[in-house]
C-alpha cells in the first residue's frame, strides 16, 4: 500500500466513530415508522422518509397503542443504541474479548442497578424499564435464574434482539471476521439460541470485514457468507443476489422483502406475528441482517442511502437501519453531520464517547493478541512444530 492510499484509507479511529456513531443515527431514523409497512410509511409522510421525523402518532404518542409509552421519533434513540453503548462499557470494563460469562457478570448489572438517561421515556431511569422482554430475558435468567451463562440464551424468542447490538464485537475485532464471528456467538449465547445468535454472531462478522483496509460492500457479504450458517447463510445470499439487481435503494424495497420472506417466520403482518414465528429452527432468519445487508449492497455501501432503504422498508426498520448504518459507518462512508447532531441532541447523548472509548480498548486486545499469538508461537516452536521468528 502506497502513502497516499494509507492517506485516503479511513483509520480504525474514523471506522469506530463511523459505525457507533452510524448505528446510532440509523436507530433514531428508523424509530418512528418501525411496524409499518413501505406503502403505510409513505401515506403517512406523503413520500417517502429523508431524514429525522416526528412520532407517528404525532403529539398523541403518549396514549397512542401500540406505541405508548415510547416518544419514537424527532431524533431519539431506541434499545437497539441503548444497548450498543451498554455493551460498549462492559468492553471498557473488561478490556480484552468477552464471552457470555461477561454478559453476566457486568451487562446485566448495568442494566439492572445504573439510571441513564433514556430518550424514549424521557426520563432517567434504569435501562431495564425500556429494553425489550427478549433483553429483560437476560436479567431473568441471568440475574434471577442462576443459568449457565453459556446456555442462558435457550428458551427465549428467536429475534434480532443480540445481533442488533453487536457491533462493538466486530470493531474490537477490525479486519478479523472470523474472529468476530466466534465472539459474538460466545457472547449471544446469553440471549439467544438457534439464527438469533447465529445473526449476531454474522453481524459482527459483517462489521469486521467492513474495517478491512479495502473492504467493500461485496467483500463484506462474501466473508459473511463464509462464516453463517444454514438459514442465515441462504437468506443473505439470495437478498443480496437481488440487491445486486438493483442500483437504487427505492427499487428494492419489495423485491428484497419478497427474498427474504420465505426465511422469515414472523410473516406478511408484522404486528400479528404468525404461530411458528420466533422458534427454533436451522431453516430460517431472522429478517433484519439479511435485509440490512441487502440494503448495503443495493446502495453501493453508501450511508445515507442504505440507511434510508432501510428505515423506508419498514418493519422491525430501526434494527435493520441500525446494522446498515454500522455496516456502512465501519466501510467509512460519512454519516451526515446535520442528522448526527440532531439526534445527539435529541437524545441528550454523547454519540462519540463510546467510540472513543471503544477505539482505545480495540487497540488495547489487539496488543493483548499480539503477545498471546507471540507467546503460541514460541511455545509451539520449542514443541518442534515450526519455526520461531523471535
Amino acid at each position: 500500500m502506497t502513502h497516499e492510499d494509507t492517506e485516503n484509507t479511513p483509520s480504525l479511529d474514523e471506522r469506530i466513530t463511523g459505525a457507533l456513531v452510524g448505528a446510532a443515527v440509523g436507530d433514531a431514523l428508523g424509530g418512528p415508522v418501525e411496524g409499518y409497512s413501505p406503502e403505510q410509511i409513505a401515506e403517512r409522510h406523503g413520500g417517502r422518509v429523508h431524514g429525522v421525523v416526528g412520532p407517528w402518532h404525532g403529539d398523541d404518542w403518549r396514549t397512542a397503542r401500540p406505541i405508548a409509552p415510547y416518544h419514537k421519533g424527532d431524533g431519539h434513540v431506541t434499545d437497539d443504541t441503548l444497548m450498543t453503548h451498554a455493551l460498549v462499557r462492559v468492553y471498557a470494563r473488561v478490556r480484552d474479548h468477552l464471552d457470555a460469562y461477561a454478559v453476566a457478570d457486568h451487562l446485566v448489572p448495568d442494566l439492572m442497578t445504573n439510571p441513564r438517561w433514556i430518550p424514549e421515556l424521557e426520563a432517567e431511569t434504569l435501562p431495564l424499564h425500556r429494553i425489550f422482554l427478549a433483553e429483560k430475558w437476560l436479567v431473568a435468567r441471568l440475574h434471577y435464574g442462576h443459568v449457565d451463562p453459556r446456555e442462558a440464551g435457550v428458551g427465549n424468542i428467536v429475534n434480532c434482539g443480540a445481533a442488533m447490538y453487536m457491533a462493538p464485537v466486530g470493531l474490537v475485532n477490525a479486519a478479523h471476521p472470523a474472529a468476530a464471528y466466534a465472539e459474538a456467538l460466545d457472547v449471544a449465547g446469553a440471549h439467544q439460541s438457534s439464527y438469533g445468535r447465529e445473526a449476531a454472531g454474522v453481524l459482527a462478522a459483517a462489521v469486521a470485514a467492513a474495517c478491512a483496509p479495502d473492504a467493500t460492500p461485496d467483500s463484506v457479504v462474501a466473508a459473511c457468507l463464509s462464516l453463517a450458517k444454514d438459514g442465515t447463510r441462504e437468506a443473505i445470499e439470495k437478498v443480496c443476489e437481488e440487491a445486486s439487481l438493483h442500483t437504487d435503494v427505492e427499487s428494492a424495497l419489495r423485491p428484497l422483502r419478497e427474498a427474504v420472506a420465505p426465511y422469515d417466520t414472523v410473516g406478511p403482518d408484522y404486528r400479528s406475528p404468525s404461530l411458528g414465528a420466533r422458534r427454533p429452527s436451522r431453516l430460517h432468519a431472522i429478517e433484519e441482517l439479511p435485509v440490512a445487508l441487502g440494503m448495503v449492497v443495493a446502495a453501493r455501501g453508501d450511508f445515507r442511502h442504505a440507511v434510508l432503504g432501510a428505515v423506508n422498508y419498514g418493519r422491525d426498520c430501526d434494527s435493520i437501519a441500525t446494522m446498515a448504518g454500522a455496516v456502512t459507518g465501519a466501510l467509512g462512508s460519512p454519516v451526515p453531520e446535520e442528522w448526527a447532531k440532531t439526534v445527539a441532541e435529541a437524545s441528550r447523548l454523547d454519540l462519540w464517547e463510546p467510540a472513543a472509548t471503544l477505539t482505545s480498548v480495540a487497540r488495547d486486545v489487539f496488543a493483548r493478541d499480539v503477545e498471546r499469538r507471540r507467546d503460541h508461537e514460541r511455545a509451539f516452536a520449542r514443541l518442534g512444530g515450526a519455526g520461531c521468528s523471535d
